[in-house]
C-alpha cells in the first residue's frame, strides 16, 4: 500500500527482456535506493507496484509481467527514462496522500499542460471505464503522484501541479500525448461491487435490514 506522495525521482539504467520475451527486468537508481530495500519489497515506480529482486547501494532491479506491460505505461520505459518512486508504507506512518494500491487501472493521455499563476493545470483523458469512479475534488493517482481532481467530464479529467509536485515529480516534464498510468480511489469500486448485490438499487429498508440504520 502507497501514499501517491513521491518520495524520489530514479533514472532507468537498464532494461532487459525476460527469458519468455514477455516481461522486462528494469534496473532503476537513485538517492532514496541507497536505504536498503530488502528482497521481495514492494516499490511504486511511475504508480505501478513492483517487487523487488536485487538491492545494491543506490539502486534495484524488478520485473514487470506481461499482465503490467499491457496495463501500464512500463513497456516504453528506456535507458534514461525517468520515473516516480516510493516505497511501501509502514503501520503507523501519516497518510498524507490517499490509500493507493499500486494496481494501475488504466493509462490516460495528456491532453493538454497550461500555466496558472505557480500552478500548472494539467488535463488527461481516460476511458469512461475510469471516469466512472472520478469524482470532483475527489482523489486520483497519476503516475504514482495522488492528486485533487478538478474537474471531470465524459472525456477526461483535470489536475493542477503545485510548484513543489513539479520539481518533486516527472508529471509536469510530460507534454500533450504523453501516456500516464492512472490509479483510481479503490474505495469507490469496492462500494460499487458491494452495492451490486442490490440489483434494485439501495433503500431505507435495506439498511436497515443490514443493521446500518435502526
Amino acid at each position: 500500500m502507497f501514499t501517491g506522495l513521491v518520495e524520489d525521482v530514479g533514472r532507468v539504467e537498464r532494461v532487459e527482456a525476460l527469458p519468455s520475451q514477455q516481461g522486462r527486468r528494469l534496473t532503476v537508481a537513485a538517492r532514496l535506493l541507497d536505504e536498503e530495500l530488502p528482497i521481495g519489497a514492494s516499490l511504486a515506480v511511475d504508480g505501478v507496484c513492483l517487487t523487488v529482486t536485487t538491492w545494491h547501494k543506490g539502486r534495484v532491479t524488478a520485473e514487470a509481467g506481461p499482465e503490467t506491460l499491457e496495463r501500464t505505461t512500463l513497456g516504453a520505459l528506456t535507458a534514461g527514462s525517468t520515473v516516480n518512486l516510493e516505497r511501501a508504507m509502514r503501520l503507523g506512518d501519516r497518510l498524507g496522500g490517499h490509500l493507493v494500491a499500486g494496481h494501475v487501472d488504466g493509462v490516460g493521455r495528456i491532453t493538454s499542460v497550461r500555466p496558472r499563476a505557480e500552478a500548472i493545470d494539467v488535463n488527461v483523458e481516460a476511458d469512461a471505464a475510469i471516469l466512472r469512479y472520478v469524482v470532483e475534488k475527489g482523489s486520483i493517482c497519476i503516475d504514482g503522484i495522488s492528486l485533487t481532481v478538478n474537474r471531470v467530464d465524459g472525456r477526461g479529467l483535470d489536475v493542477s501541479i503545485i510548484p513543489h509536485t513539479q520539481t518533486a515529480t516527472t508529471l509536469t516534464k510530460k507534454g500533450a500525448g504523453a501516456r500516464v498510468n492512472l490509479e483510481v480511489d479503490l474505495i469507490g469500486k469496492y462500494v460499487e461491487k458491494l452495492l451490486g448485490g442490490y440489483p434494485t438499487g439501495l433503500s431505507l429498508e435495506k439498511l436497515k435490514e443490514q443493521g446500518f440504520v435502526k
